[in-house]
């Protein structure tokens, strides 16, 4: 794996396979021709038109689910529902500056504490329960840009396991790029086969 925002290293490296991973719910530049097979994650692609195909990363029945043709479910702005809360769960941004967290992954917190600052700002839980995740101190940040969230599910065990949704959708990933590589079909194996 290799972090490159920009991507300018396929130039020298030449992968068989990219996949824009940014969940940025867009595409901010990614090609169909970057590579001999292209995937990405979420809305903002068109299969067959910017990349080969895209995994679908909206909670439901077809979450990690491999589109060829199409797109996958537009973002609709709302926070997928965990234990109960959707928009309260997420930790925004109240104003632009810089984020200087105060909280730790796996941390206990109620409503109305103290998550951490931007600039002079306080940054406040809406709800009980754990945070499980929240952005580096020191990185700028605009109004109303995601700083973490919290679990009201309130299990700091979850915090250091990978969640169901991202099971599914790097299953996604690798059942696309199975049969993008030329390789065996995933979904074709045992769930025998499979641990092997």
């Amino acid at each position: 794996m290799l972090v490159d925002p920009r991507a300018e290293v396929r130039e020298t490296l030449r992968p068989d396979l990219v996949v824009d991973a940014i969940m940025a719910k867009r595409n901010t530049g990614t090609r169909i021709g970057d590579a001999p097979s292209v995937v990405a994650l979420g809305p903002g692609f068109v299969a067959g038109r910017d990349v080969h195909a895209v995994v679908e990363t909206r909670r439901g029945h077809t979450l990690g689910r491999v589109i060829t043709e199409g797109t996958a479910i537009a973002n609709t702005g709302v926070p997928g529902d965990v234990g109960g809360a959707a928009v309260e769960r997420v930790v925004r941004a109240p104003v632009d500056g810089v984020f200087r967290g105060s909280s730790e992954i796996g941390e206990h917190v109620v409503c109305g504490q103290t998550l951490g600052r931007v600039d002079e700002v306080e940054v406040v839980a809406a709800l009980d329960g754990v945070v499980r995740g929240l952005l580096r101190s020191g990185l700028p940040v605009t109004q109303g840009y995601k700083l973490g969230d919290i679990d009201p599910r309130a299990t700091p065990e979850h915090c250091h396991l990978v969640s169901d949704k991202s099971l599914a959708v790097a299953g996604g990933v690798l059942e696309a790029a199975c049969m993008l590589l030329g390789g065996v079909r995933f979904a074709s194996l045992s769930p025998i086969d499979r641990l092997q």
